[in-house]
């Protein structure tokens, strides 16, 4: 096998990096892209406009008008075509607990975590 001359190697190498790049972003630019974050907000403050949710505010003085703690995660999600909050508090002794709130009633529908009662109020 005869060796390639070093100018053409130099000229091969490049163009061979330029070909995979250019194959790669043609590749991401034709999959589907999933909805960004920003438009999945707008969805749902269209929802809310709507008055088909209520607005996490409303939710959120509901919530800590009964338990003591401070928030640090929300996501809204929709399991089995129904609409849910997580939202998960820190409460004084350091536990996280989650507590899951329907989204159309308000109604509380579950907790999780540890040392729960220690953030009821009284």
């Amino acid at each position: 096998m005869k060796k390639l001359p070093c100018y053409l190697l130099k000229l091969i190498i490049p163009t061979a990096a330029f070909i995979v790049a250019a194959f790669a972003i043609a590749l991401c630019l034709t999959l589907p892209m999933p909805a960004s974050a920003d438009e999945d907000w707008r969805k749902l403050h269209e929802e809310v406009q709507a008055g088909r949710i209520k607005p996490l505010g409303d939710i959120l003085d509901s919530l800590l008008r009964d338990w003591d703690g401070q928030v640090i995660d929300v996501e809204f999600e929709e399991d089995d075509g129904r609409r849910i909050y997580e939202i998960e508090l820190l409460g004084s002794q350091g536990q996280v607990v989650e507590f899951e709130v329907d989204a159309v009633t308000g109604e509380l529908i579950g907790i999780e975590g540890k040392n729960i009662k220690g953030m009821k109020r009284q």
